[in-house]
């Protein structure tokens, strides 16, 4: 049941400007950047900013994509207002579909993630009230460590039989040597890739993430 095209490759957690770069070039669509204060791949608002604005000029296509977990009103806005601000926001953590059709009607200009932490299959009844208050899901599997970033697999039996009224991407264990399996069973728009393509929490192998990239166009000829 795979989609004609391609899914579009979300490359996260990165902290280093030339990484970026060098993953742009590999014809990525997005590139995600934490702004989770505890994550072992956290990027501070300087350093950030930075890291996007060298994106912004390089590959002005590229989706930018800030990662947080319930931020308040100031930081949002602090985020959009700065050089360098990202053209994605995804929340991942226990904001309400209220709070982020809020968000979505305030900033317009920018696309709004809902991450879903999935720890058994009943979490999918949470899609129902997030699907017209967000322009994206992303789901993702539970873990008691950390919001992700964990390398955990959800199990595709779960969601090979879900229909979405809106785009949908996967995380959580994505790596080269999954995607066969991946998208023989299921048709997500996007693919979030991090912690298995790491030399270090922060750092990519740029042959893995080459690899992932490879893969994925690999399946659709």
């Amino acid at each position: 049941m795979g989609s004609l095209s391609c899914p579009a490759v979300k490359i996260c957690g990165l902290t280093d400007p030339e990484q970026a770069l060098a993953i742009a070039q590999m014809g990525v669509e997005a590139i995600g950047v934490i702004g989770v204060a505890h994550s072992p791949r956290y990027l501070a608002d300087s350093r950030r900013s930075l890291l996007f604005s060298t994106l912004s000029a390089a590959a002005p296509a590229l989706k930018r994509v800030w990662v947080v977990a319930d931020p308040n009103d100031d930081q949002i806005a602090s985020a959009l207002n700065a050089e360098g601000s990202p053209t994605v926001i995804q929340l991942h953590g226990q904001e309400a579909p209220e709070r982020c059709g809020q968000l979505r009607r305030r900033y317009p200009q920018t696309e709004w993630w809902k991450a879903l932490r999935l720890r058994h299959a009943d979490d999918l009844q949470q899609i129902k009230g997030f699907s017209t208050q967000v322009d994206a899901l992303l789901l993702d599997a539970w873990s008691p460590e950390q919001l992700g970033g964990t390398g955990q697999r959800l199990p595709l039996s779960w969601i090979n039989s879900l229909r979405f009224d809106l785009p949908w991407w996967l995380a959580g264990g994505i790596s080269s040597e999954w995607i066969p399996e991946v998208l023989q069973q299921v048709s997500p728009s996007g693919l979030d890739a991090s912690s298995r393509l790491e030399v270090s929490p922060g750092i990519k192998d740029l042959q893995k993430v080459k690899a992932l990239v490879e893969a994925i166009r690999l399946q659709r000829e």
